[in-house]
């Protein structure tokens, strides 16, 4: 995988919210000399990231960090994976935007936001230039969080960047699994498409980002193909072996919030300012590779 190799001084990254592609970004900067913090809500949660080689901070709602000072003492970089909570805004922000303003030394500050910022589009392309349009509850609060974190960029001059990522799949969160746990479904909307991306490219173009931050600016981390969920589930069916989940008729009232909250846009997101500015190359351009990866590696 990919590290930040025009970085050739190790440093220290601090991480609001280590969830799954947090974790792997941690795991592809340690193995390059990286020392990696993060926040967890549970004691559960901070004995498994020791366990990992990352050290745990209690952090949450209504729990700011204990000593603030002396957890980010040292972070080179910071991201944030925490989400924006139903009525007070950014969370990290709300109790440690002066805190991460004072951290001296600091190159970078990543906030991971959502491709949800752009709205519906009717299938249309966006990119980075586009309006945000959103219409949804977490796709606006998703907005102003991202306007939070550049205003401590424009105002304090941290230097702050936004990566808006789509559906993230991986080993243990992939269509593979969802067959195998049987909870697969193949939605049938003509025409409604979905931009993805593999989890080890988040992290691979985080760690090329962070070897060159470029303060301000925004990023969509998403692959080269938007493609259906059905046609990515019957893929992932084939690639197994087995019969697909019958198609079945998009009635939003029989979906979770969180899939109808899916259904409710359609967009093409564009990667050219990843691929082409940045200079990140895909490890899996498409579901295709990233999928057949995922077996392969089972063995």
């Amino acid at each position: 995988m990919l590290a930040p190799s025009n970085d050739p001084a190790p440093g220290r990254l601090f991480i609001f919210g280590f969830g799954y592609s947090a974790g792997w970004l941690a795991d592809l900067l340690r193995a390059h000399g990286w020392q990696v913090a993060g926040t967890t809500r549970t004691p559960e949660k901070a004995v498994q990231m020791r366990q990992r080689g990352v050290e745990p901070f209690l952090f949450g709602p209504g729990q700011p960090l204990a000593d603030a000072a002396a957890a980010l003492a040292g972070a080179t970089h910071i991201l944030s994976s925490v989400p924006p909570e139903v009525g007070s805004g950014d969370p990290v922000l709300a109790a440690h935007g002066a805190d991460i303003a004072r951290v001296a030394g600091l190159r970078w500050a990543g906030y991971l936001s959502t491709t949800g910022v752009y709205g519906d589009t009717g299938g249309d392309w966006v990119d980075e230039t586009s309006p945000l349009k959103a219409t949804g509850e977490r796709g606006l609060r998703r907005v102003a969080a991202e306007g939070e974190w550049l205003s401590l960029w424009r105002d304090q001059g941290v230097p702050v960047q936004i990566y808006r990522l789509p559906g993230i799949y991986g080993p243990g969160r992939s269509p593979i699994d969802a067959l195998r746990s049987g909870t697969a479904r193949r939605v049938d909307k003509p025409g409604h498409l979905f931009g993805r991306i593999h989890v080890a490219d988040i992290a691979g173009a985080l760690a090329l980002s962070m070897a060159k931050p470029e303060p301000g600016t925004v990023l969509n981390v998403v692959d080269n193909e938007p493609a259906s969920g059905a046609d990515v589930v019957e893929y992932a069916a084939r690639l197994l072996g087995v019969e697909p989940p019958p198609l079945m008729p998009f009635t939003p009232g029989a979906l979770s919030p969180m899939a109808a909250s899916f259904y409710a846009d359609n967009r093409k997101v564009r990667n050219d300012r990843l691929v082409r500015h940045l200079g990140y190359r895909l490890l899996y351009p498409t579901y295709r590779e990233g999928l057949a990866a995922q077996l392969a590696a089972e063995g």
